[in-house]
């Protein structure tokens, strides 16, 4: 079985999640909270460490009150 796991793309995306977290005035602690997830796992995204789920995506789309589209349009 081949590697999918795409590094820059991850780290790409993480970047994106921390520019729209930092411009909507959540700190990591506060966008956990929203969101129902670990804050670890914020950090984890943000980092490129993992490969969040859609369902992890969705809800930290509905934490940050944009769409999942505008979440992944990076």
């Amino acid at each position: 079985m081949n590697n999918v796991r795409n590094d820059k793309l991850l780290k790409t995306f993480g970047l994106h999640l921390k520019a729209i977290r930092e411009k909507k005035g959540f700190s990591q602690e506060a966008l956990a909270n929203e969101a129902n997830i670990p804050i670890s796992q914020v950090g984890r995204i943000e980092r490129g460490e993992v490969n969040a789920t859609l369902s992890t995506l969705d809800a930290l789309a509905g934490a940050l009150k944009i769409s999942l589209k505008e979440l992944v349009n990076f």
